[in-house]
């Protein structure tokens, strides 16, 4: 595969027979589908409709961005404070491009602020950044629309109040940068009031699908991470997207239609399952991407997190011999980075081992990824494989921009709005009303009467 290739999706295993059969006929027929999704998305994008304009995030400016981050790159440790897709973003992010153990490399050698993220509310993982880190060589990102999301705004609190006890107000301020609304929410009306740094999260981009805005270039940028290469690669994939013209030209359209289609055809699980460490992550961040944006009114694919080769062992008795209710994407990398040779060994034990002898780590483990495709389909099983022709920033941002434009487009296909989160808010609102904010009282008792009927049965040992 050619590195100029941005990525390449082998779909052949990926149609059925029988009573739930999905054809290649199936999947070109949704092509005036295709073409008018494909203009919703572009016509609601640049009208600047909520939810839309991750699609041009790419041609969008970073100056002000770049700005910020080189300071950030200055300090000795960066504490970012958000939850969803306002941390799981930049998680992907590091984890794909930044070497393995980034804080445990000495500071001389690692060429970047060490990094932590407080995402979820446990007050055992907030004190323990607080006593790693030194509050004077440190900043604190905060990252919310909003600034009222219950878990965010508890952890900035915490790390607001140690700041300002350990520094004073005016060195705390100096050393929080808030990431909020233009003029919208809680967050805004701080930054006017302590006059610290802050960005200016975009209006029409939604949390889960603004990893290529400031929300995730910021750190990245402050880590060393090539983020023009991130967004050149993502709009390298818009391009070559808004030119197809058949289904054949296009792996984005196909991957939506091969989702909705295994969907109508109860295959209600979308497992993705990449070769490659550094890509555990991205299943995170798909899995909120996918199941947020189409798991409404009934319809959607639960988004199922694997990891090649270790859930071969955990996972894979499961997808070959358990209910055909999954449609499977094996994702490799076709070039690593400083792979290992397997080395003969002298000792007779091992003669059996004699098969790995000059072999490679990639090569073993881009076998197994075929061995699993190969097993999946034996099985009767949908699998499609999506390869990489190297990791890098270029090629990780094509393919964030493939998997919000498949997301998007699945949407479509559906019927669905693939930009709110109707549930989520559900479970927000009932949060507020039980932490007693103003507002939600009804909420509180909502809640409290469906608790009541939750507990009418219980056990215990």
């Amino acid at each position: 595969m050619n590195e100029k290739t941005l990525l390449s999706l082998a779909y052949g295993a990926a149609f059925t027979d029988g009573e739930r059969a999905v054809t290649f006929a199936n999947l070109e027929g949704l092509l005036p589908k295709f073409k008018s999704g494909d203009a919703w998305l572009r016509q609601n994008a640049a009208a600047g409709k909520e939810g839309f304009g991750w699609i041009n995030l790419p041609k969008r400016n970073t100056d002000e961005i770049q700005t910020l981050a080189r300071w950030l790159a200055t300090r000795e440790s960066i504490v970012q404070v958000g939850i969803g897709g306002s941390a799981l973003g930049n998680l992907m992010l590091h984890g794909a491009l930044l070497p393995p153990y980034w804080n445990e490399i000495p500071n001389a050698e690692r060429g970047g602020p060490r990094f932590f993220m407080s995402d979820n509310v446990d007050p055992i993982d907030s004190r323990a950044i607080w006593e790693l880190i030194n509050p004077e060589n440190t900043a604190v990102i905060v990252v919310s629309k909003s600034g009222s999301t219950a878990e965010t705004a508890a952890n900035f609190l915490f790390f607001w109040e140690k700041l300002r006890d350990r520094l004073g107000d005016a060195a705390a301020r100096e050393r929080v940068v808030v990431v909020t609304d233009k003029d919208k929410g809680i967050l805004r009306p701080f930054v006017d009031e302590i006059g610290c740094k802050s960005l200016i999260l975009p209006e029409d981009v939604g949390g889960r699908f603004s990893v290529l805005s400031c929300v995730g270039l910021l750190s990245g940028w402050a880590l060393g991470i090539d983020c023009k290469a991130l967004m050149s690669g993502a709009a390298a994939m818009d391009e070559a997207v808004a030119k197809a013209e058949s289904v054949l030209e296009n792996p984005a359209w196909i991957m939506a239609g091969l989702s909705f289609l295994h969907m109508n055809k109860n295959r209600n699980m979308n497992v993705l399952m990449p070769y490659s460490d550094p890509l555990e992550r991205f299943g995170e961040w798909f899995a909120q991407l996918w199941g947020e944006s189409v798991g409404k009114n009934g319809q959607g694919s639960t988004p199922v997190r694997a990891l090649g080769a270790i859930d071969q062992h955990s996972q894979i008795q499961l997808y070959t011999s358990g209910p055909d209710d999954k449609l499977y994407t094996i994702v490799t990398v076709a070039h690593g980075q400083k792979d290992i040779a397997l080395p003969a060994a002298q000792e007779k034990a091992f003669e059996k081992l004699s098969y790995l002898y000059g072999k490679s780590m990639d090569e073993l483990r881009n076998f197994e990824a075929s061995a699993t495709a190969a097993a999946l389909s034996k099985a009767g099983r949908p699998v499609v494989g999506l390869s990489l022709p190297v990791l890098d920033a270029y090629h990780l941002g094509g393919l964030i921009q493939f998997y919000e434009y498949v997301t998007g487009m699945t949407g479509y296909l559906m019927e669905v709005n693939p930009f709110d989160q109707p549930g989520v808010e559900q479970g927000k609102d009932y949060t507020y009303g039980l932490m007693g904010r103003s507002g939600f009282e009804a909420q509180a008792k909502e809640v409290q009467a469906l608790a009541a009927r939750i507990n009418e049965r219980t056990a215990a040992i």
